[in-house]
Order: C-alpha cells, then structure tokens, then sequence
C-alpha cells in the first residue's frame, strides 16, 4: 500500500500534464502527431526500467523541495510523519516482511506491468531538482499496472528512542526471555505498522481502478482528439489557402482603392477647377448678357449711323472721284516741276561753277590772328598792318625806316596786297568758313576742291584748319565745318534722288615720308607710295594708307581727333606747338542719282602747311633743324610749281617733293584750289609776314586751267 500511496500525486500531476498536452495539440495542430510519437516513446521507457530498483529516498531534497514553492507541486505531498522513516526501510526485502507476516504480495492488473518510482526514490528528488520531470508527460495507467505486477517493498517503521536504546544494549547469551520479550515488542508494533499498510493498500487499489477507468475515457477522448486535430489540420489548410486567396484579393482591392483614391483626389481637384470655371462662366454670361444689351443698343444705333455714313460716302465717292482727277492734274505737274527743279539746280551748279570761275580758279584769302594773351603785354596794338574799313580785299604792311639824307627824319614804307578777302583778327571762324563754303558746295556738285593755309610758324593755321584742342560751335576749324557742311547738303539732296558715299582718309609728310595719321600703331617697314589709281584716270592712290568709310559726322570728327593725336609736334623758340609735318585730310565723295542715270566724283582736299620758320630765330638743332630744313624744302617746291604755273612753263617740277607730287591735281587745273595765307600779328614778324604775302600775291596772280565736272 505504501507504493501505491506514493504514487497517487503523481498520477494527478500527470493527468495535469496530459489536460495542458491536450490543450496544446488543440491550439497547435500541426505538433500532434510529433507529440503522440514522443509520448508512445516515453512510455515504452518506462515499461523497460524498474523504478524500485534505480532510485532511493532522499529526504534532505524531498525537504528542500517542500520549502521551494516555486519548484513544489500542486498535488498533493507527503506528510511530515512519512517523511522522517528510517531510510533504513528500504534495505527490508518486501517479500521476506509479506511472508513472514503472512501477507499477500500478489495483485492482478489487466495492464502489463511497470515498474512505479518510489515516493521515496530518485524520481522524486529529480521532480523536485528541474522543470524537465514535471514537465515531461507521464503515462499513469502504466505506472499503476506496474505498482501491481511488481512485488512491493514493505516500510519497516523506525523504533522509537526507548526501543532503540534497549535494542541496542545487547542482551547477554543466556538471557533468553529479555531477548524474547523483546521480539514480542518489535512483532507487536510489525504487527500495528502492518494492519496500517493493509488498509492503505485497499485505499490505493481503488484509487487504481478509478485511475484505470479514467485512463480508457482519456485514451478515448484522446483518439477522438486526434481526430479531429486532423480534421481541424486539414481545415485549416484549407482555411490558410483561403485565406491566401483572401489576401491576394485583398492586396488587389487595396491597389485598386488607392488608384482609386489617386483617381478621386485628381476628380476632386478637377471638379473644384471646374467648379471655379463655372463660376466665372456665370459671372461672364452674366456680363456677356449686360454687354449684349449695350451692344444691341449700340447696334441700332451704329445702323443709323451706319446710313447716315452710307449717304455720306456715296457723296464723298463722287467727291474723291473729282480730287482724283485733280490729284492726276496734280501729279503732272509735280512731274513738270520736278524736272524744272531739276534743270534749275543744273542751271545753279553751272552759274555756281561760273561764280567760282571769275573769282578765280586759285584764290587767296588772308587772316591775321589776334594777339595772344602773352603777348599783348608787350603790344596792345597791331600797328604794322593796317585794313581797309571801305575795301575787305585790300591789306597794308607799314615799317618805318631812318632816311637815308638825315639821321633824325624817319620815312614809313607801305606795302598793299589785294586778295580775294582779307580777315581782321577780331573774325570768327564762322566768318571765314562762310566765304569758303561755296567751295565746298562745289565738292559735292562733281568738282575736285583743295583748301590749303600757308605761313610762318605760329601764325594760326592749324587753328584756322582744326581748331583748338577743345571745339565749340564757335571755335571749330575748316575741316570739321566742311565736314558738317558736306553732310547736311547730302541729306538734303536725298530729297532729289541723290545718295552719297563718302571715304575719309588722312595723313602726314614730315621729312619728305608719308605716314598714316588713322593707324597709332604703325607696322615696321610699311611703305607709302603715291601711284594712279589706273592708266586712264589721273586720280591718285596712295598704297597702304587707310581709307575708312564714314556714314556720320561724327566718325569724321572722331579721325580728326585721332590724327590730331598722331601728327608730329613739337617745341621750338617761335612756337610752343609748332607742327613739324604737312597735313593732309581727304575726303572722297562718290554720288549717284539712280532716277536720272547721273554719278559724279569729287575729292575735297583740306591740308595744313607746316610753318616757315628763320633758323636765327627758331635755334633749332638736331631733328629739328633737320625737320625745319624739309619744311623749307618743301615750301620752296611749292612756290616753285606756282611760279611756273603762273609762267605757263611746259614742264611743271611736281615730283621735286612728295606735297606738290600729291597736291599736282589740285594745283594743275583740274581743280578748284583756295589757299590761307596767315600772319602773325608781332612786328617782330614783319619780314615773314611780308614774305608770305608777296608768295600768296605771286599765288592769286597765278592762272591755271578751268576746272572741269567729274560727272558720267
């Protein structure tokens, strides 16, 4: 009975177990089958092996195991009274005890037999020492079948403490009754221990066969569960692909409601722009119905007006019809005065050429300068030359001389000239430019015109010609005047038919060399030569030079402040700027008059003289000399060309210097020349001013060819 009591707890732990075993093969089918495979092996293990034999009571671990409820079982534990048994029970043999006190240790199981864990044993002391002994599922009716086949061993109860001390004092050999009353004692409580343990035993055989009964309701609820852990596996397969199925769909209808959702979001944009739309529609429709209104208003009333217009027009047709005839009538003669304008302004260049003729082909202009800041100090009046307030033509150069009869007596020499026109210094520039400016209108009528300024140095010719370093409308020069001049008249002749096409060059002679005043910059070993443009022509070329097409005056002005920039100047004792070269400003003038068939081709020529100069006066030394040498040189030239000019000689030294050799169209007739003849107003000067005039007299005596009209 002592086993099968054990034995109890363990039971109802294992039903504990074998209900959470089920549970979970409920909850996770797919582990059934492993887990019955595992429960069959456990159990054929335990039907091999003897739990009476391989395990021993430790009571210190069933202790400890008591005192950790962590650890402890739910089912019920033996009490404190079983637990202090002498471990020396288990060295009894059960079957010596059962015989000896007539005992039957046979019990009949229906099972086979397997071998029952002590509640003593090892498997107890395991139990208690890990999770894996409660953990591991155990088969209860085996181990009750096996309680009953195996031959239980019997607990022998310890002796109390008085019977201990007496056993254990030895009783002699001889005293035999001590010996027997002692055997009595221990047979007496054998006995008692005994009619315990078989009231026990009863106990636990029907606490077996309601475990044997419980054991067949388990095996069948467990087969019924095993069933329909199969059925429900194989449900829920099916449920799994379902549900696989279910979440493709679902993925698809969650696309197919975000596209929608993409789709609604742009209509719901889209219904709002339209719905604006509308709105503006209403207010325009109900601004096209108010403008409608109007304009049917407007309507009749621009179909009254429109009658009204009708009647006006068919009398303003028949009006229009007159003014055309009239405008017919009108245009004619336009035409007819046209071409009488046209034979006038022929009739004006020939009488204009004609005035230029008588006045002569050369003609001679004289300006004195005034007197300069610096020099008025000195002399505030200018009483060596004297003008005449009757006649602009005539000029006076008056010097006292000692008498050669008398020491004291003083005679005053006169010397008169007649010139073409003579300027006071109190004239502007705008005064001389007005009496040249006819000359320039020949330039563009077809006639080659040269303008010159010939004097000492520092009589004012490159102011007369350029003007100052800054130009005003008053103080400009000759070449920017007729500049001026050339393209106004060009602009005012487009109104007959005329256009023109104009190209500037300008250069310089200093030392008998040609250079190109528009290049700052001149090339090494650049060569100038003057050479015909062609057999035919007697017009002149010079190789190299830069010829710049002009469309403006102001990209005239802009070459002359250039060259004015490059031309050589220089400080001597008679001027502080004295020009060390012959300057040179040629501007070609090319016109065409497509209505009337007419071209004609013209070159103005407007040069600044480098001035005469006495060397006494001038100290020059070095490249000065040298320079003043050339000037003098090629003046000399100069008044030789128009000495023989003047005597009609049949060889005319124009080559004798690269001025003449450049300026022989001008001076040989077929030309209109005008030369400035400059003087400084010092009597200091009086030699070089006479000497000027007497060359500028021998000039406007001077008779050369008529000049003749460059037209095709």
């Amino acid at each position: 009975m002592l086993y099968i009591v054990a034995c109890i707890p363990l039971f109802e732990e294992s039903g504990v177990i074998m209900a959470a075993t089920q549970r979970s093969l409920i909850l996770q089918p797919h582990l059934a089958a492993e887990t019955i495979a595992k429960k069959r092996k456990v159990t054929d293990d335990n039907a091999e092996r003897s739990p009476l034999m391989d395990r021993k009571v430790n009571i210190a671990t069933v202790a400890n195991s008591n005192r950790n409820p962590s650890q402890r079982s739910r089912l019920p534990q033996p009490s404190a009274k079983r637990m202090k048994l002498n471990t020396a029970v288990d060295n009894i043999d059960p079957a010596v005890v059962v015989k000896k006190f007539g005992c039957s240790s046979r019990m009949i199981s229906n099972r086979p037999s397997i071998g029952v864990r002590s509640q003593y044993g090892v498997g107890l002391t395991k139990a208690a020492q890990g999770a894996e002994a409660r953990s591991r599922p155990v088969n209860c009716a085996a181990t009750v079948a096996g309680v009953i086949g195996k031959k239980p061993r019997v607990a022998v109860a310890a002796p109390s403490s008085g019977q201990t001390a007496v056993c254990s004092k030895k009783r002699p050999a001889w005293d035999l009754k001590g010996q027997l009353s002692d055997m009595k004692v221990q047979l007496g409580n054998m006995k008692t221990r005994m009619s315990e343990y078989t009231g026990k035993l009863e106990v636990s055989e029907l606490h077996s066969r309601q475990l044997h009964e419980n054991m067949g309701l388990r095996d069948k609820q467990l087969d019924a569960a095993t069933l329909q852990i199969s059925e429900l596996q194989s449900n829920l397969n099916a449920v799994e692909l379902l549900l696989k199925e279910r979440e493709v769909e679902l993925d698809k209808c969650r696309d197919e409601s975000a596209a929608m959702q993409r789709v609604l979001e742009v209509r719901g944009t889209e219904i709002q722009c339209l719905t604006g739309e509308v709105k503006e529609l209403k207010t325009s429709r109900s601004l096209l119905q108010s403008n409608y209104l109007t304009l049917s208003t407007v309507v009749e009333d621009t179909e009254n007006k429109l009658k009204t217009k009708e009647t006006e027009l068919s009398q303003k047709v028949a009006c229009m019809e007159e003014q055309q005839s009239t405008i017919e009538q009108q245009r004619e003669m336009i035409m007819e005065r046209d071409e009488r304008l046209h034979c006038a302004e022929q009739e004006r260049r020939r009488l204009h050429n004609t005035v230029q003729e008588l006045k002569g082909n050369i003609r001679v202009i004289c300006r004195v300068r005034p007197l300069l800041d610096s020099e008025a100090a000195g002399c505030s009046e200018i009483e060596h030359v004297q003008f005449s307030a009757s006649d602009e033509k005539v000029i006076t150069l008056t010097k006292r001389e000692e008498s050669h009869t008398g020491h004291d007596r003083k005679e005053e020499l006169k010397y008169d000239f007649n010139f073409d026109r003579v300027f006071q210094p109190i004239a502007t520039q705008k005064d001389v430019f007005e009496d040249i400016s006819q000359l320039v209108q020949s330039a563009l009528d077809g006639y080659n015109v040269c303008i010159f300024a010939y004097g000492q140095t520092g009589s004012g010719k490159t102011f007369t010609m350029e003007g100052p370093d800054v130009m005003t409308s008053e103080t400009k020069g000759m070449i920017p005047q007729a500049v001026d001049q050339i393209f106004s008249t060009a602009e005012e002749l487009k109104t007959m038919g005329w256009t023109y096409k104009f190209t500037a060059s300008f250069l310089e002679i200093y030392n008998e060399t040609i250079r190109d005043l528009l290049v700052t910059k001149p090339e090494k070993n650049t060569e100038y030569e003057i050479k015909l443009l062609s057999n035919k022509s007697k017009q002149l070329h010079i190789t190299n030079l830069k010829y710049v097409i002009v469309t403006m005056r102001d990209q005239v002005h802009n070459l002359i402040a250039l060259a004015k920039a490059n031309r050589s100047v220089a400080k001597t004792a008679a001027n502080d700027h004295s020009s060390r070269s012959h300057s040179v400003f040629q501007l070609k003038i090319e016109g065409s008059n497509s209505g009337r068939d007419l071209q004609c081709t013209s070159t103005l020529s407007l040069v600044d003289l480098a001035g005469s100069e006495r060397l006494d006066k001038s100290q020059s030394k070095g490249d000065r000399l040298r320079e003043a040498q050339a000037i003098n040189t090629s003046l000399s030239c100069l008044g030789h060309v128009i000495m023989s000019l003047s005597n009609k000689e049949s060889h005319i030294p124009y080559r004798n210097s690269k001025l003449t050799y450049l300026l022989q169209n001008n001076l040989g007739g077929n030309s209109k020349a005008l030369m400035f003849v400059n003087l400084s107003p010092l009597e200091e000067n009086f030699n070089e001013s006479l000497n000027s005039l007497r060359f500028a007299n021998k000039v406007n005596e001077c008779v050369i060819g008529t000049a003749q009209l460059n037209r095709k």
